[in-house]
């Protein structure tokens, strides 16, 4: 009821900032999930800033429990729409887990997350990374300083367990991508066994984003990967470090997008591109006047019926800059990306990208063509859909022709050896080529069979 209430409490005030071409709208009353992380954030300011309800929409938001709840939600039409892991919509298209058909109109941001150890396992790694001249650690740090630690485990008979939220999320990958980057074997994946952890130095499993720090404290799991507040919290508790972030990994890599039933699309497309609009403007709010307005942000976030962590530790990431140890903290402006760098266009590169690490690891079980990666790209990533809303905008008036990719053949160039922790460049029009360049990985013709990787 909050939304309708509000709906009808300010309509009056919004009249002179609504949209000149208002869609006529098949369906007005909706439903989105997410999960309780500042990523969310695009939704949060569609809401609070009324952006919904410029484009004649009644939105209710639902904090979900975990991140297969939201995407069942969203496939049983619980849900209009989610934020979602990128890798969601893909992996439900092809069919790994639950199949149904997902769309993204929308990415909802770059970056964002953090890979952090306990306290003990930093202690360790410290003496193998270089120091600054003010004695604080070297950065980015690779995960070689890592395997020594994971050596030593071994040598005791100790697994090492860290956690990441989902097997198809951003963090499932990029922990597996830093780990690998170090030498160290994260696991495969097998249709005979989902657990991801064949043949593996470094055992990952599902841990849900809010309970990490409780999880890592506790010792079940000796690091994770998550979005944040998470891995600011850990330095707030004092009971972790976060040794890189994914910025460090990759510069400006894809993270959340906003999913919706394909069908959904196809019965309500005037309500799809009236959500895009919103969610565009919401970006636009978070990154503008050189993030002018992330305080306003970090305030809302901090609500209990959104992220509900303090202020001061979601302000650590979303306002620029980025704690690794207490009082370690390091610049980094990009850390939280949601509309710079073309950051909510939904590129089908990016979608390349994530079908290649289900390929790595095993979730894609077989060898694919080139082609097939672009066909299930296309088939998930709506860059059409996206700009009809972002031509909307700027013919009225509310958004600037500039600052969107028109002429793209949706795909970006290709990612500089440099912005990445392993030096490997990376092309999503040539994803087996890529494939073959990482050292770690199946590639070509190679399949899991049992515990082992032929061919």
């Amino acid at each position: 009821m909050k939304s309708f209430i509000l709906g009808f409490a300010i309509s009056a005030t919004l009249a002179t900032t609504a949209s000149a071409q208002l869609l006529e709208l098949e369906k007005d009353e909706l439903t989105f999930g997410f999960i309780k992380l500042t990523d969310m954030a695009p939704l949060a300011v569609a809401y609070e800033q009324g952006y919904f309800l410029d484009e004649g929409l009644f939105v209710t938001l639902e904090a979900q429990a975990n991140w297969k709840v939201l995407l069942d939600g969203v496939i049983d039409g619980q849900l209009d729409g989610a934020h979602m892991l990128a890798g969601q919509p893909l992996a439900a298209t092809i069919g790994y887990g639950t199949k149904a058909h997902i769309i993204t109109p929308f990415s909802m941001d770059l970056n964002g997350n953090g890979i952090t150890v306990s306290n003990e396992v930093w202690d360790l790694m410290r003496p193998h990374i270089a120091s600054m001249e003010d004695g604080r650690p070297v950065h980015p740090i690779s995960a070689s300083a890592l395997a020594p630690v994971v050596d030593q485990f071994r040598a005791e008979g100790k697994p090492f367990n860290m956690g990441m939220v989902f097997p198809v999320s951003t963090h499932n990958y990029e922990l597996r991508y830093w780990l690998a980057a170090g030498g160290l074997e994260p696991g495969y994946y097998s249709p005979d066994n989902v657990s991801g952890q064949i043949a593996a130095d470094v055992f990952l499993s599902v841990t849900p984003p809010p309970q990490m720090p409780a999880t890592l404290e506790a010792g079940t799991i000796n690091g994770y990967c998550v979005g944040e507040p998470w891995n600011q919290q850990a330095v707030f508790k004092g009971i972790g470090v976060p040794v890189i972030t994914d910025y460090q990994l990759w510069k400006n890599n894809p993270e959340k997008v906003f999913g919706m039933n394909a069908d959904f699309a196809e019965q309500y497309p005037n309500t799809t591109i009236a959500v895009t609009k919103a969610l565009i403007r919401a970006a636009m709010w978070l990154d503008e006047n050189d993030n002018a307005n992330r305080a306003e942000a970090v305030s809302i976030l901090s609500r209990p019926e959104y992220v509900g962590a303090d202020e001061e530790v979601i302000a650590n990431s979303m306002t620029g800059f980025f704690e690794f140890e207490k009082g370690d903290r390091r610049d980094i402006p990009d850390f939280n990306v949601f509309f710079r760098h073309n950051a909510t266009y939904p590129f089908y590169s990016d979608a390349v990208w994530y079908l290649t690490q289900m390929r790595r690891w095993g979730q894609i079980a077989e060898p694919q063509t080139d082609a097939w990666y672009d066909e299930t790209a296309r088939s998930v990533y709506r860059p059409d859909i996206y700009l009809k809303a972002a031509r909307l905008l700027v013919d009225d008036a509310l958004a600037n022709e500039a600052d969107f990719p028109w002429e793209s053949d949706g795909y970006k160039a290709p990612t500089p050896a440099e912005d990445i922790i392993d030096g490997i460049v990376y092309d999503g029009r040539t994803p087996n080529a890529y494939l073959e360049s990482l050292p770690i990985g199946l590639k070509g013709d190679q399949v899991v069979v049992g515990s082992e990787v032929k061919g």
